[in-house]
C-alpha cells in the first residue's frame, strides 16, 4: 500500500500502515510553521524500521525515491 501524507501531526493508520509513507509538500512546512525534524522524529517513532520520504512533488524532489520504492517492491515498472 502507497499513501501520500500531507504531514499533519496525528497518527492514523494511514501513517502506521503504508509500505512507503510519503511526506509531500516539504517546501510549506516553514509556512505553516511546521518541522521536518519533528515529523522525521514521530515517523520513525510511529513507524518503526517502515520507510518514509520527504517530498516536493512540484519541483521533483524526492520522485526518483519514490520510483525505485515502487519498482523495487515490484509493484509496477514506471
Amino acid at each position: 500500500m502507497l499513501f501520500l501524507h500531507l504531514g499533519a501531526r496525528e497518527f492514523p493508520p494511514s501513517v502506521v500502515r503504508p509500505d512507503l509513507l510519503v511526506i509531500n509538500k516539504i517546501d510549506l512546512a516553514p509556512m505553516v510553521g511546521a518541522s521536518l525534524e519533528v515529523m522525521a522524529t514521530d515517523a520513525k517513532r510511529m513507524r518503526g524500521e517502515r520507510p518514509f520520504i520527504f517530498s516536493n512533488l512540484k519541483t521533483g524532489k524526492g520522485l526518483a525515491e519514490i520510483i525505485a520504492f515502487i519498482e523495487k517492491q515490484g509493484l509496477m515498472k514506471v
